[in-house]
């Protein structure tokens, strides 16, 4: 499962060839959830606002007992955040990853006065020291808030990404025109937004037009097959004005 989690969500619009959110709004979308091919578990993601001003993202897995790999673990991260200067400015980030014989937390603290990231629990030693922080760094949940704001055709997207005690460069190309989607027995006319590294692609989000979340997220494995897949049955929520 592991970088299942810079997979999260919510979506944009796409019209007259572009894609383009204005604003933040809150939505439940259900997920199933595959594993290199067949059905593991289910999975759902929301976004919702938190009080005082800020929001919070999540994204849930939950995998059947006795199946293998992903089936095996449940798990939720979630990023408390506000909007600061056009970012979306993580604040607090919570992981919980449970199976039959352990349960491991790990939290994480953005301190933008200190100028640093920190993260504590079960995480490994060298990723318990603070991390410094720069203007616009987001957690794996936030990056793809920014996309769905971000994306037009054929466009290449920069981020950096701070979350679990590392930073790293992250880059994705936005696709130049929508194509069909299939997920289960709906078409989707969705935008293709694919995350490169060192040359091919790691993941893959489509977009549709008035859906507020991914239609598909699909993580490729270190041969370039299948890895984890989710795909939309329903969703609730406002469409992006």
């Amino acid at each position: 499962m592991k970088a299942l989690l810079p997979v999260l969500l919510a979506l944009s619009a796409i019209a007259s060839g572009s894609v383009h959110a204005a604003g933040l709004s809150p939505f439940l979308a259900s997920y199933e959830a595959w594993y290199r091919g067949r059905h593991a578990g289910d999975a759902t993601m929301r976004v919702a606002p938190a009080g005082d001003g800020q929001w919070e993202v999540a994204l849930g897995i939950r995998g059947r007992h006795g199946f293998a790999g992903l089936a095996r673990v449940n798990m939720e991260q979630s990023t408390r955040f506000d909007v600061a200067g056009g970012h979306y400015r993580p604040l607090r980030q919570e992981t919980v990853r449970k199976a039959l014989v352990f349960t491991r937390r790990a939290n994480g603290t953005y301190d933008w006065s200190a100028r640093q990231a920190q993260w504590t629990g079960d995480v490994s030693k060298r990723r318990h020291a603070p991390v410094p922080l720069r203007d616009g760094d987001m957690s794996a949940l936030l990056i793809n808030l920014a996309i769905i704001r971000d994306a037009r055709p054929g466009a290449t997207l920069h981020y950096r990404f701070v979350d679990g005690g590392r930073a790293r460069e992250h880059v994705y190309q936005v696709a130049p025109e929508p194509e069909i989607v299939e997920v289960g027995e709906l078409s989707y006319n969705a935008l293709r937004v694919s995350r490169v590294d060192e040359g091919r692609d790691v993941m893959i989000v489509w977009i549709a037009d008035g859906v507020p979340t991914p239609v598909r997220i699909l993580q490729l494995d270190d041969e370039g097959g299948d890895d984890v897949d989710l795909r939309l049955i329903e969703y609730q929520g406002a469409k992006p004005q």
